[in-house]
């Protein structure tokens, strides 16, 4: 990541605040509860608060969904998924391991950005609504979704799968403890043949967030 004028950090700060204030119209209750858990990272406060501008300036962080078919695959599902995330794993940690060490901030983190890869990338979001592009029946048929679904999978990103691009975009802006890329890293657990490596090698920190994860995206959401 390049370094910016203050001309491009006042307009990223302006862009950033602007879309803030459209989720705080559209969804009040969640705008809410993303600011209080951003202000949970303290020590680590500037490169956050770095990382996030830049995410709701100039990707599709606030807006995404979580899924195309599964849970609140819906505009700003990911964001939402993502606080249920945070909040789940700080109840966990309060209740099951209230002296395993892992921080607020850590567990913030891992929280709110496990997925952030589903927002894609500057310019390319992960998911298309189905109103923005032109039909293509013969991507539709080859990726197995149809139109029944509100949105696509945008298939001029580059494959990475969603917790590496997490980390692609995390790591230039913030600095993350070994525990945390790990986290995130293997945050789908044994549901994901590529993680079978760090089976039973799990740090308290991932196996919290994979439980926050599955309640969040399995019950709390499949519910509303």
């Amino acid at each position: 990541m390049g370094v910016l004028d203050n001309v491009e950090l006042s307009n990223l700060n302006k862009k950033a605040e602007r879309n803030l204030e459209k989720l705080a119209y559209d969804e009040p209750v969640l705008a809410a509860r993303y600011e209080a858990l951003k202000k949970r990272v303290t020590s680590r406060g500037k490169e956050f608060q770095n990382l996030t501008q830049w995410l709701e300036a100039d990707t599709a962080w606030l807006d995404a969904p979580a899924s195309i078919r599964h849970h609140l695959n819906n505009k700003h599902g990911l964001l939402e998924h993502s606080v249920n995330v945070a909040e789940a794993l700080l109840t966990l940690r309060d209740t099951m391991a209230p002296d395993s060490g892992i921080t607020d901030e850590s567990s913030t983190i891992v929280g709110l950005l496990h997925d952030l890869g589903k927002a894609g990338v500057e310019g390319k979001p992960q998911y298309l609504e189905k109103e923005q592009y032109v039909a293509e029946p013969e991507k539709e048929n080859k990726t197995g979704y149809t139109a029944k679904y509100p949105y696509s999978y945008n298939n001029d990103l580059i494959y990475l799968s969603v917790p590496i691009r997490s980390l692609y975009l995390i790591l230039p802006r913030l600095t993350l403890t070994e525990e945390e890329v790990q986290a995130i890293a293997y945050h789908d657990g044994q549901y994901v043949d590529d993680n079978r490596s760090v089976a039973t090698k799990e740090e308290k920190l991932t196996l919290l967030l994979q439980y926050a994860d599955n309640w969040s995206g399995f019950i709390k959401e499949t519910n509303k």
